[in-house]
């Protein structure tokens, strides 16, 4: 520790209380809602209740909270020079008759008030849905006046230290104090500080993130960064708007999803640091941990997020020999420190000094708590992370809607893995400000950018579209596709074309595809012509592949919204159902063999979802579903039973957790990415995810046949038994097939393909530098088998635990190649020219794939559960 930190940790022994406050009072499962979201120009705080309330099923209404940070002036009541050089204390009044007595000890006498507002709210609580009455909010711009500082310099022995580091001190020591006596050392509680940082704001309540903003009137406040937090923290005083997320350090504000197996350890190793949490969770922990890394030993971003997540195993390794170095020396001082156990944080920083702002998303490196990042660029730009991708595609949803500058798809999606060598699974967000401009980049742990792809992503919606070179060629050709299903060819024959297109053209060619839809069936080849089109990754030429999408996916909305309702007559092969009709649900009449489900206004689960409706309209006949417009619903596809051969879904939107689970049958295709717990306890059916999936996917299932375009995040299939078998074209994160109990694949069991490949911006398919990266792979397994596709042998036996690499037999490649063959048809990888050609050349299939089996004595699993 430097002498400068260990002046600073002295300064704060007489602050430490007794240390019994330190043991926790409550303990319960996490499983939050974290979302947060950094941008080139202030946005308004009605996006982060957007936001919010698209998590509202993560929280339970005992703990939600705002952070906000990059504010303007003028909406505070002070000029720049007082927003950037002033502390922010905001003090949450429990009683409002303590105000007086609060100013009295900790406010006046040390401090020099520019500014003090009692913050609006709601004259009754009551009318956003509130059962307890918010505290209120006394705000003041404060500086800690030149007498004050000098004798608090001399008493702790700082004085030379920075004065800016010893105010930043004194603010944080006098936050403390003031919760000591008006909070922590009290029966009854007065008054706790919010907040107390330069240019960030928090509020919390027990309530719901979404009613923050509604209490406190906060819909056009408007600020660069804003996090937002929905459940009650895992350890502490759950009932009290003190306890709920997010906490202050010094000038950053963090929210976690998760909790700790050792928030006692890291308490203790808080106060060998004179820092004592005051209110009893592991977030407020978290806040304090962050803040001693960063601020007492000014440790640089890399740093600080290396001693919260160690790097570890294979990852250690593949280091650089400087960052073993460094590493090992942050671990030797800091390992004790660290959370262990599942947890995901979201960081609000502020640094006025710099003229800079950043979101921070740190992921834990066991990699048990769900997150999604997201960067989108333009005329602005924007980041975003959250616990689930249907918060960030809501988010973007509604600023398109307040600022056509912004998209509602993103650029690019992706999830960290914790600890990697490759990224160190966090990333920031950073917004430089110069003036009245902002620009916001990404970059990971190492400080690697993070980029948008090339391309257009300017479109007047107001222009005509224009049909590209041989519009009237292809619109013949269209009409003949629609009228004898060669869908297939029509979707090749315009995406060799699109590399000379531009915006215009796609927006004409989604017109035209609606205006071909003449005849019988046509309506189902339509929608899969645009779902093709959607789906598959291919070379956009000038324009940005996520404008493309988000013209393509209005134009299959449009079209699904022309379907008749339910309640309006007969004729024609499909019906629309949404939340209004959902009453008029029939049987199917002569010739309908489509209903198709708006679920925008279904809620996320339950008795009324839109899942369950489904379930009843499969018991009246009908068989062919498209669900479109979700935005999170869970459990698609769920109920149906063993009846449901025969039965197809087509998910359009942002489908939620679990869907396909327990599915026994059925084929469900998702046109974009999933999120967690898909195909869980799986036992027959179909699955094609045109994405990524999420979190433990397909955990504890029994069969089915899955095919994912994209990537799987951490734990996929374990303690999956039977014959699951499933084709991933990218990669896992980690803990692939854990503890898989899925036989002898040969023999009837279980087996899992793993391709290690992905698309680049043209559409190409490329290799990943490492097929799998991480270092549990089929670990603990006792059947089934694991076939990589790694021709370069990257893959190394250290990553295995219980398994071994065999070579691929010729019974191997018969089995699995009528797999490839179908990943073919959905997807358009192909076999011979992308999977069995490295390097440009044709290579055998043992040269491209090896197999991972149980280790040779390891005693198999049954080889096939029949149902």
């Amino acid at each position: 520790m430097s002498g400068l930190a260990e002046r600073f940790v002295a300064s704060r022994r007489g602050l430490a209380p007794d240390p019994c406050m330190m043991e926790p009072k409550n303990v319960e499962e996490g499983g939050c809602g974290v979302v947060g979201f950094a941008a080139s120009v202030p946005i308004s705080g009605r996006n982060i209740f957007q936001a919010s309330i698209q998590m509202h099923n993560r929280g339970n209404g005992k703990g939600g909270g705002i952070a906000a940070a990059g504010l303007e002036a003028d909406q505070l009541g002070v000029d720049g020079e007082t927003l950037k050089s002033h502390y922010i204390l905001q003090v949450a009044l429990l009683d409002p008759a303590s105000e007086g007595e609060v100013e009295k000890r900790f406010i006046t006498p040390d401090l020099d008030v520019a500014h003090k507002a009692k913050i609006a709210h709601i004259d009754d609580y009551r009318d956003v849905g509130l059962e307890t009455c918010p505290p209120d909010v006394v705000r003041y711009f404060v500086r800690v006046n030149a007498g004050a500082l000098k004798a608090f310099a001399e008493d702790s022995g700082l004085t030379g230290a920075p004065s800016r580091a010893v105010e930043d001190e004194f603010i944080y020591q006098n936050s403390f104090k003031l919760n000591q006596h008006f909070y922590a050392s009290l029966g009854e509680k007065q008054a706790f500080v919010m907040s107390h940082a330069r240019d960030l704001l928090i509020f919390k309540i027990v309530g719901y993130a979404e009613q923050v903003v509604e209490y406190y009137c906060m819909e056009d406040l408007r600020a660069y960064v804003w996090i937002a937090h929905q459940r009650y923290p895992t350890k502490g005083r759950v009932w009290h708007p003190a306890g709920a997320h997010p906490f202050i350090g010094m000038n950053e504000a963090l929210v976690h999803n998760g909790d700790f197996a050792n928030y006692h350890s890291i308490a203790q190793y808080l106060r060998q640091h004179n820092v004592v949490p005051q209110f009893l969770t592991d977030t407020e922990v978290s806040a304090l941990l962050f803040d001693t890394l960063r601020r007492t030993y000014g440790y640089p971003l890399e740093c600080v997020i290396e001693a919260l997540a160690p790097t570890s195993e294979l990852d250690f390794d593949r280091l650089n020999d400087a960052r073993k170095t460094a590493y090992r020396a942050i671990q030797a001082v800091h390992m004790h420190g660290s959370p262990d156990g599942p947890w995901f944080f979201i960081i609000a920083r502020s640094c006025p000094d710099d003229d800079l702002l950043r979101l921070v998303g740190i992921t834990d490196t066991a990699m048990l708590r769900p997150q999604v990042f997201a960067l989108q660029g333009g005329d602005v730009s924007i980041g975003l992370v959250g616990s689930e991708k249907q918060a960030i595609d809501a988010t973007l949803a509604a600023l398109s809607k307040d600022d056509p500058r912004f998209r509602p798809v993103a650029d690019r999606y992706w999830n960290a893995r914790g600890g990697s060598h490759t990224d160190g699974g966090a990333f920031s967000f950073t917004v430089r400000r110069a003036g009245g401009n902002a620009m916001l980049s990404c970059a990971d742990k190492f400080g690697k950018p993070i980029e948008c792809p090339e391309g257009d992503w300017v479109v007047d919606m107001e222009a005509e579209p224009t049909a590209p070179k041989g519009g009237e060629e292809l619109t013949a050709r269209l009409s003949e596709t629609l009228a004898s299903g060669d869908v297939e060819t029509a979707f090749a024959e315009m995406v060799a074309r699109m590399p000379g297109w531009n915006l215009q053209n796609i927006r004409w060619l989604g017109a035209s595809i609606a205006g071909s839809m003449n005849g019988e069936g046509c309506l189902a080849r339509a929608v899969e012509l645009l779902a093709r089109l959607n789906d598959r990754r291919f070379n956009c030429g000038g324009m940005r592949r996520s404008v493309v999408l988000q013209l393509i996916r209005e134009r299959v909305e449009s079209i699904l919204d022309a379907v008749p309702l339910i309640g309006a007559g007969t004729g024609g092969d499909a019906r629309r159902i949404d939340w209004d009709s959902r009453g008029k649900l029939r049987a199917p009449s002569d010739g309908e063999t489509m209903l198709v489900i708006d679920a925008s206004a279904f809620p996320p689960e339950g008795d009324e979802c839109d899942s369950r409706l489904a379930v009843v309209a499969h018991e009246l006949g009908w068989l062919r579903f498209v669900v479109y417009r979700l935005r999170g619903q869970r459990f698609t596809g769920c109920g149906m039973g063993s009846g449901s051969d025969g039965v197809r879904i087509d998910v359009f939107g942002n489908s939620g957790d679990y869907l396909a689970s327990g599915i026994d049958g059925m084929e469900i295709h998702v046109h974009d990415s999933g999120q967690d717990q898909l195909g869980q306890i799986m036992k027959r059916g179909t699955l094609v995810v045109h994405g990524d999936v999420g979190q433990a996917f397909m955990y504890g299932a029994k069969g089915g046949e899955v095919y994912v375009l994209g990537n799987a995040a951490g734990r996929p299939l374990i303690n999956a038994v039977g014959r699951p078998r499933v084709v991933i074209n990218g990669t896992c994160l980690d803990f692939l097939a854990e503890s898989f109990m899925a036989g002898d694949p040969l023999n009837g069991g279980g087996f899992v393909v793993l391709n290690g490949v992905k698309h680049d911006d043209s559409g190409n398919v490329v290799d990943l530098d490492i097929p799998y990266p991480g270092a549990n792979l089929f670990s603990l397994a006792s059947g089934g088998a694991i076939y990589v596709r790694d021709p370069e042998r990257k893959l190394v036996d250290e990553q295995l635990n219980g398994g071994e690499f065999v070579e691929l037999t010729d019974a191997d490649w018969d089995l699995i190649l009528p797999y490839l063959q179908e990943n073919e048809r959905h997807f358009g990888i192909s076999v011979e020219d992308d999977l069995l050609t490295v390097d440009g050349s044709r290579v055998l299939p043992d040269q491209a794939y090896r197999k991972v089996r149980p280790k040779a004595g390891v005693k198999p699993g049954e080889a096939s559960l029949e149902e």
